[in-house]
């Protein structure tokens, strides 16, 4: 009697899947949702004030005041030198170039399978067809920095614009230093809403992190624990100095 072997059939997993949209590849993952939110919550660069910079993630950043119906979507974007609110008064819908008068100083994209081509540059686009992200950013807004970060190997590219074109950056130590905001963009393990990996989030100066509201609370918690430990301990050896003292026949009062 023989028995029929039967194998096992592998179903597919989230890294074999297509987009559910076939016409546009690199929908966000919950990496593309969380990444963002580091890197607005910790924006601070020190020579500016919180109402003179504006940071957005998937938002429509509109370039071409003679094709307003062009836009890019960023992963992440940062403009300093403008009100944080639109006429210093309501949130945006959008981001819109001749409107603002002021164009980002920095782009970051998050490189998603089917979109690795445009995010790098090497898309090339037919004659009635947009410009591509790269054109819009080195040729039209002339944005100072171009950062691509892929999720899948951590590896992170950096951009300047130097005189007219985007020159890469070193980044060796993955770490790049931004004169005109006065911050350093680098690469940090941790672990931020539940999951651990390399994020990439913004450093002062001194490369020391800058960090997230929450971590602002817990350190302040932890610093409260502590100097309530520390005041537990002291009030039990002033009493055991106390007790000794009585025994002593020495009134401690």
């Amino acid at each position: 009697m023989y028995q029929k072997k039967i194998e096992e059939k592998r179903l597919p997993t989230m890294y074999n899947l297509p987009s559910e949209d076939p016409e546009e590849p690199g929908l966000p993952d919950e990496f593309d949702a969380l990444q963002p939110q580091i890197l607005q919550k910790t924006f601070q660069p020190p020579n500016y004030s919180p109402e003179e910079r504006f940071s957005a993630m998937d938002m429509n950043l509109y370039y071409d005041s003679n094709n307003t119906n062009w836009y890019k979507r960023p992963d992440w974007f940062a403009v300093v030198g403008v009100n944080r609110l639109y006429n210093q008064e309501d949130s945006r819908l959008s981001y819109v170039v001749w409107d603002e008068q002021v164009n980002p100083i920095i782009v970051i994209e998050l490189l998603s399978p089917g979109t690795e081509k445009e995010d790098l540059g090497e898309k090339v686009r037919n004659i009635n067809q947009p410009p591509t992200k790269w054109e819009v950013y080195e040729q039209i807004l002339k944005i100072p920095y171009y950062v691509v970060y892929d999720r899948y190997t951590d590896k992170i590219l950096a951009f300047e614009l130097m005189r007219r074109y985007y020159e890469e950056l070193d980044v060796s130590e993955k770490m790049i230093w931004m004169e005109s905001i006065q911050l350093y963009l680098g690469v940090w393990r941790g672990t931020y809403e539940g999951v651990t990996r390399e994020w990439l989030r913004w450093f002062d100066a001194n490369k020391n992190l800058i960090p997230l509201p929450e971590e602002v609370v817990l350190a302040q918690k932890q610093q409260i624990e502590a100097a309530q430990q520390e005041a537990f301990q002291q009030r039990q050896r002033a009493e055991k100095l106390a007790q000794r003292l009585r025994e002593l026949g020495i009134d401690p009062d």
